[in-house]
């Protein structure tokens, strides 16, 4: 029933002790543990041969693969954006090959286990951890995306975790730091929060994981987080909902949970609130570890906890590892690890096409730009495929840097005297004062934005004519925006966002 972590990118003396001696269900890789593809898949056949000549049962191995900003595996790895992006495509074949090409990845360096995707919607725009981790606002569109991502993950062999129930995107705070607390009442769960969840649990998801946030109005005794609360994760979550897979904490090493529990207390809360996997987290040594476990087995023998409770969760556990393949394991062959195959680069491609959003006035749209006018170009300089990609004989290009000083806004505000239309490449100019100057100082009704990171540029300047959003700054953003632009290809893609809702929330940059 315990997720364990294991120091260092080989297998220690401590770390074979804790499998030989524990037998845990799952280990999760953190930063210690990955370097190269070949060394990870290393460490994780030296795990499972452990766990297997000890006469235990193979583990879960699990990372945090979201895509985008949290993707632990990067070396040699395939980059895929932030989920908000495949949201905006509304493609549901897309989505599952996503989380097929996910899963196939992780399978090839021993990986069975994915703590993903996210389903918390992105509601709170001064939310300090979610913010673009979500894959958007709109629960339908992010229902159906979610449910794909989970069943092509699923399909390739690898166990998909939903998180974080019942939901980590309408708080300001970050349960890594504090407990977060959210009062919104039931009616505003059932049409916002938990759709996605629901949706993934319809998709036979493997795994739920649940948050470190007290909701009010689901849980009546004060600063109990939902991971710990058996009203959310029996009441709501297994009986209400009808979950029958894996429900597992989120790491107990969070400040939400270690500055009120040790970890020995925090495990036996979560089991009696009704959670079958139990995470502990990368700040929690071997010694520890076995602690928290030791009090598990103590409360069994001394009748405080059912061996009956026990042996429910630890039945859904091997009944995901039957599932999954997991019983069957077998060792990779490090010289062989096949990742970011040909196939994804399309894919990756394929996303941005039909992602990439264009909102606008339509009634006097700008998007694509009118050959017949001329057009002034301001992009970041250091984005080099604006320079190659929007080019044409009616545009002027002009390169700034990342902060520009008050000679770069001067000379953009000149360019646009002297053209009909002005585009700005724009990254993450919400949080950037001298980028959201260099806009504001431009003719709003001849101005289009193109931002190519934060969703939330345009909340510095709605007036602007024109607003695109690739989501994602990797490549190829800006080529197929500057496509777009010039109209060699359509913009397809629906708002994963509704940014009019934040325009009056008191948004702090």
């Amino acid at each position: 029933m315990f997720m364990v972590n294991l120091y260092g990118d080989s297998l220690t003396f401590a770390g074979r002790d804790l499998l030989e001696t524990w037998q845990p269900g799952a280990v999760v890789l953190f930063g210690s543990n990955i370097t190269t593809p070949e060394r990870i898949a290393g460490l994780t056949n030296s795990y499972q041969e452990t766990m297997i000549n000890a006469g235990g049962v193979p583990l879960f191995v699990a990372v945090d693969q979201e895509g985008g900003i949290i993707a632990h595996l990067r070396e040699g790895f395939t980059i895929f954006p932030v989920p908000m992006l495949l949201t905006a495509t509304a493609n549901s074949e897309l989505a599952f090959d996503v989380g097929t090409a996910m899963a196939h990845e992780l399978r090839a360096v021993g990986v069975n286990m994915n703590l993903a995707p996210v389903a918390d919607l992105n509601t709170n725009i001064n939310n300090p951890i979610i913010g673009r981790r979500s894959p958007g606002t709109n629960p339908e569109l992010v229902s159906m995306a979610l449910a794909e991502v989970v069943q092509g993950m699923q399909s390739a062999g690898v166990m998909a975790t939903v998180k974080h129930f019942p939901g980590h995107g309408d708080t300001g705070e970050d349960s890594h730091t504090q407990l977060p607390i959210v009062s919104n009442d039931r009616a505003r769960l059932d049409a916002i929060e938990l759709p996605p969840f629901i949706a993934a649990i319809n998709a036979d998801v493997g795994a739920v994981m649940v948050s470190h946030i007290w909701y009010t109005q689901l849980e009546p005794q004060p600063n109990t987080p939902a991971s710990l609360s058996q009203s959310i994760v029996t009441g709501l979550l297994r009986e209400e909902l009808g979950y029958e897979g894996i429900i597992m904490t989120d790491a107990l090493d969070m400040d939400a949970i270690d500055t009120v529990l040790s970890p020995e207390e925090a495990s036996l809360a979560a089991i009696y609130a009704g959670n079958d996997l139990i995470a502990i987290g990368a700040n929690v040594g071997e010694q520890m570890q076995a602690r928290s476990m030791q009090a598990v087995v103590d409360a069994v023998r001394n009748g405080e906890l059912a061996e009956s409770r026990i042996d429910a969760s630890v039945r859904r556990i091997l009944e995901a590892k039957a599932r999954f393949g997991v019983l069957d394991w077998s060792p990779l062959d490090t010289t062989q690890i096949d990742l970011n195959p040909p196939e994804n680069a399309p894919l990756i491609e394929t996303l941005f096409a039909q992602g990439i959003t264009v909102l606008q006035d339509d009634e006097n749209p700008l998007v694509p730009l009118d050959p017949t006018r001329t057009v002034g170009i301001v992009f970041p300089g250091n984005e080099i495929r604006v320079g190659q990609f929007c080019t044409a004989e009616n545009v002027r290009l002009l390169a700034i840097t990342d902060h520009p000083v008050q000679d770069e806004i001067n000379a953009v505000v000149t360019l646009s005297t002297q053209v009909d239309t002005i585009v700005v490449f724009t990254r993450d100019a919400y949080y950037d004062d001298a980028q959201s100057s260099l806009v504001n100082a431009l003719p709003p009704d001849r101005t289009i934005v193109v931002a190519l990171q934060s969703i939330y540029d345009w909340l510095r300047f709605p007036d602007v004519a024109g607003y695109m959003m690739t989501y994602s700054p990797i490549a190829p953003a800006s080529q197929i925006a500057c496509e777009i632009l010039l109209g060699e290809r359509p913009a397809m893609g629906e708002s994963a966002v509704d940014l009019s809702a934040f325009l009056y929330a008191n948004p702090t940059p």
